[in-house]
Formats: C-alpha cells, structure tokens, sequence
C-alpha cells in the first residue's frame, strides 16, 4: 500500500491473499511505514501474517484497538509509536521480540501480558505509557530489555524469579 491508500478508512482488513500481476500472494507481514499518521480506528490482521513492520502503525492517533493474531512472531521498530488512543492490545503467545519504541507513547493503554515467548524487549518500548500495568510472564534474566523500555509506566509485574 501506499500511505495515502488507507486515507478517508476507519476500519481495515488486510487480506489474506493479493493478486498481483495475476500472481497472488498469501500476505505474511504488514511492511514499514504502511499505515503511518492514517485515520484508522480498527484493523483486523490475518493469521498468516508474522511480522509487524517498523512504524507500520505509526502515529494513528484514533487507534483504538489491535488484535494481533497468534502468527506474528516479531512487532518492528515504532509498529504503534504515538497510538494515543490505543486502550488495549492483545500481544500472541507466538510473539519472541517487541521493538524499539514499538508502544512509545501509547499514553492510552492501560495493561499488557508479555507472554514468556518473549526474550526480547527493545529500548523505549513502553516509554510514556503512564496508565499502563505491565506484567511479564517471565524471569528478567530470560529477557533482554533494553534501555528506557518501562520508563514512566505505571507498573512493571514479572511472573517468574
């Protein structure tokens, strides 16, 4: 897509499949920058995508909502940066990395499980989530955090010694 694709939508489906050229092509990542700054308030994602795209979400300020299906193994750089207005967001079992800045300023959300899957949590992640409870279903030796990646929320939990 291009980012102007999108404009004037509230709500999306990403496809499964896509034909192009009179190929099609089963839809497996959501790419970088493909939604960015647009007016959505809901997306649905297929399960055959595994990826998350770095800023892919970036800055869609009436975002209320993303169900990430059980498929995406990797949330990219700034997915969902600036998501003022996202109040929940499911994070799948299949999940092992969250990105720089993949929640930063999501001022909105108010908790999130870390499934133990999840070995790697990048800098500024969660940064300025101030009403949101983290718990991690793991031990913080089994996690790379980076740095900043809690800072100012309201709570961080981890399950496990």
């Amino acid at each position: 897509t291009n980012e102007s694709s999108c404009r004037g939508h509230e709500s999306i489906t990403i496809p499964e499949k896509v034909r192009i050229d009179g190929k099609v092509y089963v839809v497996t990542s959501i790419g970088e920058y493909a939604f960015i700054a647009s007016g959505l308030i809901s997306v649905n994602i297929p399960e055959e995508v595994t990826s998350i795209g770095a800023s892919a979400f970036s800055y869609c300020s009436n975002l209320t909502s993303v169900i990430i299906p059980e498929s995406v193994t990797t949330i990219g750089a700034s997915a969902f940066d600036g998501c003022k207005s996202l109040t929940s967001i499911k994070i799948p079992e299949s999940l092992t990395s969250i990105g720089y800045a993949a929640f930063l300023e999501c001022s909105s959300l108010t908790s999130i499980k870390i499934p133990d899957g999840v070995t790697s949590i990048g800098k500024y992640a969660f940064e300025n989530c101030e009403k949101l409870d983290v718990v991690i279903d793991n031990s913080e030796k089994n996690v790379k955090v980076g740095a900043n990646a809690f800072k100012n929320c309201k709570s961080v939990t981890w399950l496990k010694d």
